[in-house]
């Protein structure tokens, strides 16, 4: 459809308000914006059209923070907490919880001082990767699974680090472990980048294929970065009960060489509050590696994301949310609260909204995890015949839908966009529905 003829339809949104908003925007490819760069946009076209858009673009928690820990960290402020400076490695009742945490929803054993409070997993993987890309002479690249979270390639871009990827749509089961080590074989690759389930596929990695990423890294010395900001929102297995299997998949059951990150943004909804639990193998934590004392003054690996690089970052994470979050985690570990429980909403919503979606000509893009349908969760994948993913993601726009490309994803499905459920509400379900009805009559 050219211009001209567009400019004809009757969309949701003014036509001259999304074309100017965008020119104006001053983006090279709207198609190729970052998620913030969306963000930006799509407020200032809201703020023009006086449309509410439905907002898929920014994985934001949809449900509010449980009162346990509201009420933590404020009694922590009410004792005067933030007029102290914090322990950089967490305060002790943090670290024994996030220990309990990781027996009792990931059956391995870590001691508490393996568990490190950051500033949200993007503070703990800018460390992980300060830390991974000179810990050991020669390996000086990153491999990442694909798709991925695109701000850790941007992490890798401001610190100068290279990297290689792979989608991994095509490599499941065994075929994985003949990519991954084409990778390894070179020598060359310090760590394997990861989220599981995976954002912004919702691929959930299975236990055969997180040992085959144990084994190759223990095979290849290689360390292994876990990204488990969707902590057991797999809905198709019950992983809410401590200490009860099943439980959270995790390449931690197979090496020693991993570096977890627990955000507690999604699973808690305490994304405001910046803070994540970096939790790293006793015998990683311990390990002495030559090549950090070049550039940190010590050789041991978790001394040195300590006191070299996270006091060097912000010299601790706030004090406050670390008493909120320990609150949380006792009482998940105690079986009082349910955090699985609350975070299901998400996946009910994604199996409405992905119906809505295939009933207008919209077709799922990442539909399988290997022989089983995809679970429903934060995110779910889209694309409509007859366009690219940039082309749909702006075309969208004027009909009040946000998304971003997979194309920033590292994906190679460069046909589809990642859709975020969190923050469409089940009273726009009609409006969704009228819009995506819209569009396909404009298209088919």
């Amino acid at each position: 459809m050219n211009t001209s003829e567009f400019k004809t339809k009757d969309t949701p949104v003014d036509y001259n308000i999304v074309e100017s908003k965008i020119k104006e925007s001053g983006i090279s490819g709207i198609g190729r914006a970052t998620i913030r760069e969306l963000v930006k946009l799509v407020n200032e076209i809201e703020k023009d059209s006086g449309k509410k858009f439905i907002r898929m673009e920014m994985g934001v928690p949809g449900i509010e923070t449980s009162r346990i820990g509201l009420d933590a960290e404020i009694e922590s402020l009410h004792k005067g907490v933030s007029s102290k400076y914090v322990l950089i490695d967490g305060i002790p009742e943090l670290k024994k919880e996030a220990s309990r945490f990781a027996k009792l929803f990931m059956n391995i054993d870590v001691n508490a001082e393996c568990c490190v409070p950051t500033v949200g997993s993007m503070q703990g993987s800018f460390a992980a990767f300060m830390l991974l890309s000179k810990y050991m002479k020669g390996k000086d690249t990153t491999l990442f699974i694909d798709p991925g979270f695109p701000v850790q390639k941007q992490q890798h871009h401001a610190l100068g680090i290279k990297y290689e990827a792979f989608d991994v749509y095509d490599y499941r089961g065994e075929k994985l472990k003949d990519k991954i080590e084409s990778y390894l074989k070179k020598g060359n690759i310090s760590s394997i980048v990861y989220s599981n389930p995976n954002n912004p596929s919702w691929i959930c990695l299975t236990e055969a294929e997180l040992k085959i990423i144990g084994d190759l890294a223990n095979q290849y010395d290689v360390i292994v970065v876990e990204d488990l900001a969707y902590f057991a929102m797999d809905f198709r297995s019950d992983l809410s009960k401590p200490g009860v299997p099943p439980y959270q998949p995790t390449v931690a059951r197979y090496t020693d060489n991993y570096f977890l990150m627990v955000s507690s943004s999604k699973i808690f909804s305490y994304a405001g509050q910046r803070i994540a639990m970096a939790i790293l193998s006793n015998k990683l934590f311990h390990r002495r590696f030559p090549g950090l004392a070049e550039n940190y003054r010590t050789e041991f690996f978790g001394y040195t994301l300590i006191y070299r690089i996270l006091y060097s970052l912000t010299a601790g994470t706030s004090h406050s949310a670390q008493y909120g979050l320990t609150a949380m985690l006792k009482a998940v570990n105690d079986g009082i609260y349910n955090f699985v429980e609350a975070t299901r909403e998400y996946g009910e919503k994604a199996r409405i909204m992905k119906k809505l979606f295939t009933d207008n000509g919209f077709q799922i893009v990442y539909d399988k995890d290997i022989d089983k349908p995809l679970a429903d969760g934060f995110y779910f994948t889209f694309a409509y015949p007859g366009f690219t993913g940039e082309q749909l993601l702006e075309r969208m726009l004027y009909y009040g839908i946000s998304a971003i490309a997979l194309s920033i994803t590292g994906s190679e499905r460069t046909e589809g966009l990642r859709a975020c459920v969190s923050l469409v509400m089940r009273n726009q379900f009609p409006e969704l529905e009228a819009r995506l009805k819209k569009f396909h009559e404009h298209y088919k």
